[in-house]
């Protein structure tokens, strides 16, 4: 642990308030964050009382932050009376055409106006949502709009031509080349982001919606090969308001300030693409809860973030380690005004302990971080300020919905504090399941518990400390990578007949893939060709940045397992 000095609110003693203090006044009786009891599948949850009973209700309220600014993307800047207009128009022509309560629709598209838009509307009438990865192959693409039985997909003009004619009907923004029917102009529905102002008034219909009914299918991919879909409940949504709203009211209390009465609206740089549940799910939903300002990017580019940040005022960003560093090390970094940057909070891969005070230092800004996972909709710990500085290897304490318990591998017992685990969760956050993966929620989801695959120790403040993945998992830049899959692509090449993919450290994206293959006696094949290959199968963020050859099988333990802890030596450091 890094070891400085730390003081809160003009130069006095940090912490100003313990965390039980904390945690006992804001959730007393009466206050927005009060607790309460509900049943979900059965078992006797911890909930806040407070949150949105379901997503229809949210899109609502947020009518009621008329002009503010909903989303920013380029020229186009949307208030949200605008945006829910656009919801509500859409809503009406998905219940026109058949879409009801339990149908699934895919989305797929970049960072746009629309994306919000899109999901509100889909989750408004009851139906469930399915964000795919925009950035999946056209196979990939479709197997998540197949394994969800979507009857619709929602899609920008790039994934129109990835996907292709004849799999589902589309609803197509900003198109790139024609539009044939099935597939239709999602413009010719509800018209460009300029458009929606002048829409009809109108109102969500009235659907009856239970909190712990599904809402969204997060894929995320499996040990198996093949992505799992992690269906998402309303109530799963709706608990990260809260959550996020009290680790800021915690974090003031922290330092001995006096937190507002009322969530002030921020304006926050979204990099991450909406269809991981960070953005979607820790990010949007508060934003649609407290009237916030998205703005939005095509993709990721340091140097124009930075042009954002001094242009648009903006508050808050981050999302992985990998955004932090390039703002850091941006060669241009002095020439903006970054002075309107309070946080910047970040997860989903592994980071350095010295990234937490350099970010402190060079912008003056409070670093944030967290820990969450697909099948915890998110936000489950939340780690930021002093709290951060003085624990940086630390993702810090569970929200007051979540508990944490460190167990023994196999499950049969918990570990004391200090000990090293498999990290279990439970709370209003967990998802329902495994989208039609019936042994396999078996296996992960247990009395209200989700075992987490992540090894990691509690300290005795509760503290949590992610020190390894039990899951055999890559994360390049908050990108999951499963390392089977990839395996299976580069068995499927007819030279190769042994395979391993590891992650090598990378003091950007914290992990890259890279490979170890043997060939088949008599066979050449260059590394290129294989990346190639894998590239003609998997997204782009998946294929191995370097192959190397072995003469002889891989090394194996006694069960036929490859070791590849041994393999690791292989690879420098990136």
């Amino acid at each position: 642990m890094i070891e400085r000095a730390m003081t809160g609110a003009g130069g006095a003693a940090w912490p100003a308030m313990s965390d039980m203090h904390i945690r006992a006044l804001l959730t007393a009786p009466g206050t927005p964050f009060e607790m309460a009891e509900a049943l979900i599948g059965g078992i006797a949850t911890r909930i806040w009382r407070n949150a949105p009973a379901d997503l229809a209700l949210l899109a609502r309220a947020s009518a009621t932050h008329g002009d503010r600014l909903a989303t920013i993307y380029g020229d186009d800047r949307v208030s949200y009376a605008a945006q829910y207009r656009a919801i509500t128009a859409l809503a009406a022509h998905l219940r026109t055409i058949g879409i009801g309560k339990g149908d699934r629709v895919a989305l797929a598209m970049r960072n746009l106006p629309e994306w919000p838009v899109a999901f509100f509307a889909i989750v408004g009438i009851g139906a469930i949502c399915v964000p795919l990865n925009a950035w999946w192959s056209p196979a990939e693409l479709a197997f998540g709009i197949a394994d969800s039985g979507a009857q619709l997909a929602i899609v920008d003009g790039e994934r129109h031509a990835r996907i292709g004619e004849g799999t589902v009907p589309m609803l197509v923004a900003r198109p790139t080349g024609p539009v044939a029917a099935p597939a239709q102009l999602l413009e010719a529905v509800i018209g460009a982001c300029a458009d929606w102002s002048a829409l009809p008034e109108a109102a969500l219909p009235d659907v009856a919606i239970l909190p712990d009914d599904p809402a969204a299918i997060f894929y995320t991919s499996g040990t198996t090969g093949r992505p799992k879909g992690a269906l998402g409940t309303h109530r799963n949504l709706a608990t990260n308001i809260l959550s996020s709203a009290y680790n800021t009211t915690r974090t003031m209390l922290r330092r001995g300030e006096m937190p507002p009465p009322a969530p002030e609206p921020k304006t926050g740089l979204l990099v991450i693409p909406f269809f991981h549940v960070t953005a979607c799910s820790a990010v949007l939903m508060g934003m649609m809860a407290s009237g916030g300002t998205m703005v939005l990017m095509r993709k990721w580019d340091a140097g124009e973030a930075l042009a954002l940040i001094e242009r648009e005022r903006v508050q808050a960003t981050g999302g992985v380690p990998t955004i932090a560093w390039q703002l850091l090390d941006h060669p241009d970094r002095a020439r903006y005004d970054l002075s309107s940057l309070e946080t910047i909070s970040y997860g989903g891969a592994p980071s350095a302990p010295d990234l937490v005070w350099r970010l402190h230092e060079s912008f003056g800004v409070m670093p944030g971080n967290g820990w969450g996972m697909t099948e915890t909709m998110a936000t489950v710990t939340q780690h930021s300020a002093e709290d951060y500085l003085a624990r940086p290897t630390s993702c810090g304490p569970p929200v007051p919905v979540a508990d944490l318990k460190v167990m023994d591998v196999d499950g049969a017992g918990e570990l004391p504090v200090g000990e090293v685990g498999e990290l279990w969760v439970r709370g209003p956050m967990i998802v329902a399941g495994y989208w039609q993966r019936l042994e396999e929620t078996a296996a992960t989801f247990i009395d209200g518990w989700v075992r987490t695959g992540d090894l990691a120790r509690l300290d005795d403040e509760g503290f949590c400390y992610i020190v390894d993945r039990a899951k055999d998992i890559i994360i390049r830049g908050g990108e999951n990578i499963y390392s089977i899959e990839v395996e299976d692509v580069l068995y499927a090449h007819p030279a190769v007949t042994d395979a391993a993919v590891i992650g090598r450290p990378h003091r950007v994206l914290g992990e890259e893939p890279v490979a170890v293959v043997h060939l088949s006696p008599g066979c050449h094949v260059e590394a290129a060709e294989l990346q190639v290959f894998v590239g003609e199968r998997l997204a782009g963020f998946k294929v191995p940045v370097e192959v190397r050859f072995s003469d002889t099988v891989l090394p194996r333990n006694a069960n036929g397992k490859i070791l590849k802890g041994e393999l690791r030596g292989w690879f420098a450091v990136g």
